[in-house]
């Protein structure tokens, strides 16, 4: 996310100490290298990686981010629905309907689709309906057009829609925070767990400076009853 265009040797070094390197000299991509830090430091200080890495292909949405048309919500999916890889996210309060690719986090960096209109499902963690979090990334661009622009406008209680490969999950959102860039990297590990119940954490940049954004947007959302 930057301003114009996106609104964010002795021996053999063990993994962890590879993994603090990457942290220390991560680059800024689309604006979420803090949510990558966050994301390796967590890994870097010896949480378990996720045992439910994506298998198999995944489709992809070909269409961008639209205004989502007023329709009724689909009910939250049964219990004995497949987990499945996220396709679209809406989010009716914010007219979105974004369209969500699977992404990885090279050299350390979770990077979200180059379309801003575009989302990044971190595709090494939970999918919807499995145990985990659900880490959904997105561009916030200065001058509008990004996806997640207004995400620190949701409240308590909106929904969040996501389509998978094997149905729809309904959520509703139970906090909405701004975090700084610090305090995000400290509570890597409560906010990104994938160890918790299934659940749904959305990050994009805000407070733009000028010249750099110095804090991030994280939504959690819960499985609607």
């Amino acid at each position: 996310m930057t301003s114009s265009t996106q609104r964010s040797s002795p021996g053999r070094p063990s993994a962890a100490g590879r993994l603090r390197d990457v942290v220390t000299t991560l680059l800024v991509v689309g604006g979420l290298a803090v949510a990558g830090t966050g994301l390796w430091q967590w890994y870097a200080d010896g949480a378990p990686t996720p045992s439910r890495a994506a298998t198999g292909p995944v489709e992809q949405e070909s269409s961008s981010a639209t205004a989502a048309p007023p329709a009724e919500l689909p009910q939250a999916q049964p219990a004995r629905t497949r987990p499945g890889a996220p396709l679209r996210v809406r989010v009716p309060r914010l007219g979105v309907d974004a369209p969500v690719d699977p992404v990885g986090a090279p050299g350390g960096t979770l990077t979200p689709p180059s379309d801003a209109t575009r989302l990044g499902w971190w595709a090494a963690g939970a999918r919807p309906g499995q145990r985990g979090s659900v880490l959904v990334a997105g561009h916030t661009v200065s001058t509008g057009g990004g996806a997640l622009d207004d995400l620190e406008l949701l409240r308590r209680g909106d929904d969040v829609v996501v389509r998978t490969t094997t149905g729809r999950r309904s959520y509703e959102v139970v906090s909405v925070q701004v975090l700084g860039k610090g305090v995000l990297a400290r509570r890597a590990q409560q906010l990104f767990d994938q160890r918790v119940p299934s659940r749904l954490v959305l990050v994009t940049c805000e407070d733009w400076d000028g010249t750099a954004y110095r804090s991030n947007v994280v939504v959690t959302a819960r499985p609607r009853r």
